[in-house]
């Protein structure tokens, strides 16, 4: 059995996705579906049971749980880069993997976390996962401090060598339709070109950088679920990783790739960053991949040209755009 948290979300039904696709189907999905379209990230999968987030918890709290899993892939979390509750993601993005790897570990169930790219805050630290760096990152939301803290909490209880820690980049793809405003900017730019023809792009306020040129390491979530299926089936390597690509491009060469795979000449429109964010906003996240390939992981990533043509081709224009 393989316990998936946020199994029903973008990266986690991705990761089922992928078991299903390696013939796995001993799958327990946890998950909070409430009233958002995410159930329907669960229709094409094949898996064994799904139970609530805090049905789960208190399961694990209450030594309840009536078998041993051979992994927990834990990608359950709130992901909203804009959420103001600080005890809402302390509670469900640090204190909930907390007590779960504290029960795993000492059982010797495989423990595959995510982690986020936004825990390096505004670069000036670099983009290196190396441990030694990890304690002067400096997140500048208090979603990427959420995932800071327990970052920290794994080099403090000394486990690095018992668990997998996933720094994603900018991951986008299928089945993050549900994810409101922090859906990419791949799906989103997809909906505006469809309905307008046209796309709008942040314009930049420092001068090393064209309206446009901000950069991003922009990954497939498909290759993302095979680093993480590699991983799993090598739990002699351990530790925090970056996945991205390693190369970063610009929001106009996404935009770019996304105009050629739906067939339709650019055209862009560059707009004001607003107040509020712009002393917030980066300009670059660029993973640095050393320590991953160190492992032997042979971890390779569609070129963003190929991403964006198979997302839009063999998704966002099908009547079921789901994995």
């Amino acid at each position: 059995m393989i316990i998936v948290t946020g199994g029903a979300g973008f990266i986690g039904s991705a990761v089922v996705w992928k078991l299903n696709q390696e013939g796995i189907d001993d799958i327990l999905i946890v998950d909070e579906l409430g009233e958002s379209g995410k159930w329907k990230n669960l229709v094409n999968r094949r898996y064994v049971e799904y139970i609530h987030k805090d049905v789960f918890l208190r399961m694990i709290r209450n030594e309840q749980m009536p078998f041993t899993p051979r992994a927990v892939i834990h990608m359950g979390a709130c992901s909203s880069t804009t959420e103001r509750n600080a005890d809402y993601l302390m509670d469900n993005n640090y204190h909930y993997t907390c007590r779960l790897a504290e029960w795993a570990l000492p059982r010797n169930i495989r423990f595959i976390y995510a982690s986020s790219a936004a825990t390096y805050g505004d670069g000036s630290q670099g983009f290196s996962d190396d441990s030694s760096v990890t304690a002067a990152l400096r997140p500048m939301n208090m979603y990427g401090y959420s995932k800071q803290v327990f970052d920290l909490w794994v080099l403090r209880q000394q486990v690095e060598k018992q668990v997998v820690g996933i720094k994603f980049f900018n991951v986008f793809g299928p089945n993050e339709y549900h994810k409101g405003d922090m859906r990419s900017v791949v799906h989103k730019a997809f909906e505006q070109i469809r309905d307008t023809g046209k796309v709008r792009l942040f314009k930049s306020h420092k001068p090393q950088y064209k309206d446009g040129g901000q950069m991003r390491d922009f990954v497939y979530v498909k290759d993302c679920v095979d680093v993480m299926w590699w991983l799993l089936e090598h739990p002699e390597t351990n530790g925090i990783f970056n996945v991205g690509t390693g190369t970063a491009r610009t929001w106009n060469d996404l935009v770019q790739a996304l105009f050629l795979a739906m067939e339709m000449k650019p055209k862009i429109e560059y707009f004001d960053i607003p107040p509020e964010i712009r002393d917030q906003y980066q300009y670059l996240t660029e993973a640095r991949m050393d320590k991953l390939r160190e492992t032997g992981c042979p971890a390779t990533f569609h070129p963003l040209e190929d991403a964006v043509k198979d997302y839009v081709v063999n998704y966002l224009k099908k009547p079921d755009p789901h994995l």
